[in-house]
């Protein structure tokens, strides 16, 4: 159809301008032309009207790691990793394969919160792009029959929007709600291939989402506490074994014997380490400034305090993380509110 209406562009304004000299035809023709060169690519003009894919793959590595600083609390490792990951990828002007994260923890930790921020500085409408694609298993994969239609839908739905935008995301949360088997239909499009059916996949960026794992990143965590050591020095290497090997052979994960891990597919298992008290007190600061409340730290403490902790006995990290921080601060809108206009 667009070849068509070029066409008909190039027969008609000939007819059209009978007055013209054939240097005005040339003129006027030429000048279409570039009108439909600059509306049908992915140019300057088009693109200030609608959104465009970021096909250089480039991101900002100072803005993601402010983005991180700011907003993220208590997950060294996770922002550590994910920046390296992240920038190395960006930088390759030719990578082997697409990039892969597996992000794991507890709820509440951060793991949809990271992969919103990285999104965002890959296509900037983030969740709302349509190059950005999130895929919730309960929702989208929700029936054990159907696996066998929900691989070919899967794979026919990513070789599309590849085709249409090689920098792609693909963002799989609740992997550990996810049937096992489905997840594997991507794999043709991770592995080391320069393109499958035509299609290069090396530019995309996928990640998974996962509670699986979290009470592995748990105990680690506590073990460290335990011995005395700080938290800010745990390290990749002593939780990225464990993940590996404990998400392959856990039968309520959707990764449970994935050709995606026993091929190495995935290049980094992140931990989302459990949030301590002073990383909810962090969670209710930002949401404070976030409404535009002046921040108080009487109610500040009071959020955190009403928040669940364990272990039972030292009560060290959140059971939920932040993730029932804003409902929490609901309960002291009141006092919030009150307290923002008395310092207005």
């Amino acid at each position: 159809m667009k070849l068509l209406n070029a066409a008909l562009i190039f027969i008609l304004v000939p007819t059209l301008t009978p007055a013209f000299d054939p240097l005005s035809v040339s003129v006027v023709v030429g000048g279409a032309a570039v009108a439909w060169h600059l509306l049908s690519s992915d140019s300057w003009l088009k693109c200030r009207f609608q959104e465009c894919c970021n096909r250089n793959n480039t991101l900002n590595y100072t803005a993601l790691k402010a983005q991180l600083d700011s907003r993220l609390f208590g997950q060294h490792l996770a922002k550590d990793v994910v920046l390296k990951a992240v920038l190395g990828f960006s930088n390759n002007p030719s990578p082997k394969k697409p990039l892969m994260l597996s992000l794991h923890g507890w709820a509440g930790t951060g793991k949809n919160f990271l992969s919103q921020i990285l999104a965002e500085h890959v296509h900037p409408a983030g969740l709302r792009s349509k190059f950005v694609h999130l895929f919730l298993a309960t929702l989208h994969f929700p029936h054990h029959d159907q696996v066998k239609l929900y691989k070919e839908q899967l794979q026919n739905w990513i070789r599309g929007n590849v085709s249409a935008c090689p920098s792609s995301v693909f963002i799989f949360d609740e992997m550990d709600k996810m049937h096992p088997g489905v997840i594997d239909a991507i794999k043709p499009f991770l592995d080391y291939y320069e393109e499958v059916d035509g299609v290069s996949y090396r530019k995309a960026i996928f990640i998974f989402l996962s509670n699986a794992g979290g009470d592995l990143i748990n105990k680690a965590a506590l073990d460290f506490w335990t011995s005395g050591k700080r938290r800010e020095d745990i390290q990749l290497k002593d939780l990225e074994p464990l993940l590996s090997v404990g998400v392959f052979n856990n039968k309520n994960s959707g990764l449970w014997h994935s050709s995606i891990i026993d091929r190495n597919l995935i290049d980094y298992f992140v931990p989302f380490l459990p949030l301590e008290h002073r990383h909810v007190k962090m969670c209710v600061r930002a949401e404070m400034a976030a409404r535009g409340y002046t921040v108080d730290e009487d109610i500040v403490q009071a959020v955190a305090d009403e928040m669940t902790y364990f272990p039972k006995e030292q009560k060290i990290y959140s059971d939920k993380g932040c993730k029932t921080v804003q409902a929490k601060l609901d309960i002291h809108e009141d006092l919030v509110m009150g307290d923002t206009r008395a310092r207005g």
